[in-house]
């Protein structure tokens, strides 16, 4: 699976993911997408095929249901809170990349959370 990480987390996280072996980018190594609308960070990602890894719920869901009433497909968004996965805590960065590490061994498939929600 290609994933795509929002902004609320650093660059490292695609870049650790990419060290274990994922196709994984982020927000802050684009610099057309940085600071940009929601709107088009999705967009991107779903020219990219890429499944977008975020804890912005209420702006991301409502994109992808609007793809679907569209008969148009998505590729996939891993939602997180964080009260899961609390960036302030110094640990946080670990544990986060380590259930993305999981999923995306387990779902290594481009198309493998196509139309999908997944919850970390």
């Amino acid at each position: 699976m290609r994933l795509l990480v929002d902004e609320m987390w650093p660059a490292a996280m695609a870049g650790q993911l990419r060290e274990r072996g994922h196709d994984a980018v982020a927000v802050h190594e684009r610099p057309a997408l940085a600071n940009q609308p929601d709107e088009l960070v999705f967009e991107s990602a779903q020219h990219d095929r890429r499944a977008v890894f975020t804890e912005n719920v209420a702006d991301f869901r409502p994109l992808a249901d609007v793809r679907l009433r569209e008969g148009r497909e998505f590729h996939g968004l891993v939602f997180t809170t964080d009260a899961r996965f609390p960036r302030s805590h110094n640990r946080t960065f670990g544990r986060a990349l380590t259930a993305l590490d999981e999923l995306l061994v387990v779902h290594p498939a481009d198309d493998a959370l196509l139309n999908r929600v997944v919850w970390l």
